[in-house]
């Protein structure tokens, strides 16, 4: 295995990676907001699973494979970028049949476990992003010496810890500021945002190259 101190170039570049806005927040943030901080920390539990997946398939090599075949890649593509839009639907759609209430309601949505997890996982799972980051990142910090799915998993593990951490702080966040979220004007603020937020990276992902 590599030296310790080695590590730390990994762990810088992948707290930066996990700390700057992007799809993973948004989707933590917008089910916070929705159901809870168990909506949210399901939603980041389920995009942290992920990334053992990328890494799986990083270390088989198949990403050399995907990569390399136009039609794999767009289909994997396509198939993120439908689901993000059908995300930003929802979201619209619950923004648009926003009802006002004279008094804020702070009760949090009932979701269930499965449509937390369902919607973290396949966020992060259909999206080709994090496949071409982990090809490129991960073989730099591998010891030929040694088993690559061991280290690469390992890798993810770590990745896996300070996502959760961060992610954890955010629905903390976001759950302490429900009562503000929920007054009917700022949640139908919130769902328009989350809603074109998604469909602008379902859009970006669909064209990407």
């Amino acid at each position: 295995m590599l030296e310790h101190f080695q590590w730390i170039p990994f762990l810088i570049a992948i707290t930066l990676l996990t700390m700057t806005p992007g799809l993973d927040t948004l989707m933590v943030m917008r089910n916070a907001a929705r159901g809870g901080w168990r909506d949210g920390l399901l939603t980041s539990f389920g995009i942290c699973c992920g990334l053992f997946v990328h890494a799986s398939i990083s270390a088989a090599g198949l990403s050399v494979i995907l990569l390399g075949s136009a039609e794999a890649f767009m289909a994997l593509k396509l198939a993120g970028a439908l689901y993000l839009i059908w995300l930003g639907y929802q979201s619209l759609k619950a923004a648009w049949h926003a009802k006002g209430m004279a008094i804020p309601q702070v009760q949090a949505k009932q979701v269930s476990s499965w449509v937390s997890l369902r919607e973290g996982f396949l966020s992060n799972v259909l999206n080709p992003k994090p496949i071409i980051f982990y090809m490129a990142f991960l073989p730099q910090f591998i010891d030929p010496a040694h088993s690559a799915l061991g280290q690469s998993m390992f890798m993810a593990g770590l990745h896996f810890a300070i996502a959760t951490l961060w992610q954890g702080i955010l629905v903390l966040l976001v759950n302490q500021a429900r009562l503000w979220m929920a007054t009917p004007r700022v949640a139908r603020s919130l769902d328009g945002i989350a809603g074109v937020l998604l469909l602008g990276f379902g859009a970006k992902l669909a064209v990407s190259q």
